[in-house]
């Protein structure tokens, strides 16, 4: 065995059919890490500055799996709908095993220009630590969100952002198993909403931050979804894509 060690590996469902939470007895991220979790959206982003991940790159190249989420302590892998577990899983189960036991870092820090634009997320720092310039409303904010939010979005393989206060909208970011997930989100979202609102009477909504590609996705559903309607009748479908509202969007 030359000094390897035997571990167990907990996998655990999450709210989003399409990804699973692995739970190795190790810690992921290195100690000391600057933010609460890495996502790598695409192969390239996982040899980018400043936190290139082999383990990444050999499950984004698994068939099937289109993103791979860090926590300090647990992977998330999601899936595209198309593909069955049964065809992935045994594979992301062998990689991660190997990858844990041979003692090797799971995530290299390198200099070089940031990868955000090629998929790779993760903030410079903890988006929810405390900041000394920020005002008593945002502080409010983010310690609600580190205390009573962050752990059940962990719980479901997923964490949080927070990328600004304006108006009266709290503006947030998901990711991990969150990040594709239609129906968590919406409840997520809502459960944000109202506790934020219950505890902060200058919070008015809370609206998730999307990224381009998600943008993209959101448009193309939405005018696949009104066709249907159309075909089928203006009330046969009913339109599920979100509103103005504490479910609104912004880029």
């Amino acid at each position: 065995m030359g000094g390897r060690r035997t571990i167990f590996i907990q996998t655990e469902g999450t709210p989003n059919v399409d990804a699973l939470k692995f739970k190795p007895n190790s810690r992921i991220l290195p100690e000391n890490f600057n933010t609460p979790y890495l996502e790598y959206l695409s192969p390239r982003s996982t040899l980018a500055p400043p936190h290139p991940s082999p383990l990444a790159a050999q499950l984004l190249n698994v068939d099937g799996v289109t993103s791979v989420f860090f926590g300090n302590d647990y992977i998330t892998v999601t899936k595209d709908s198309a593909t069955n577990w049964a065809h992935v899983k045994p594979e992301v189960f062998s990689l991660i095993t190997e990858a844990v036991t041979s003692g090797a870092p799971i995530v290299n820090t390198v200099s070089g220009k940031e990868g955000s634009d090629e998929g790779q997320s993760g903030a410079e720092q903890d988006t929810l630590a405390y900041d000394e310039e920020d005002d008593e409303v945002v502080g409010m904010i983010k310690e609600l969100l580190e205390t009573r939010i962050r752990p059940a979005i962990q719980e479901d393989g997923g964490d949080i952002e927070f990328r600004g206060f304006h108006d009266g909208q709290v503006l947030l970011k998901l990711r991990g198993a969150c990040r594709t997930c239609d129906s968590s989100t919406v409840t997520l979202k809502n459960g944000i909403e109202q506790m934020l609102m219950h505890y902060i009477e200058e919070v008015k909504g809370v609206q998730q931050v999307l990224d381009q590609e998600e943008e993209v996705a959101m448009k193309e559903f939405a005018a696949f979804e009104e066709k249907l309607r159309r075909a089928k009748g203006l009330d046969a479908v009913p339109p599920t894509t979100p509103g103005k509202g504490s479910l609104d969007t912004v880029e």
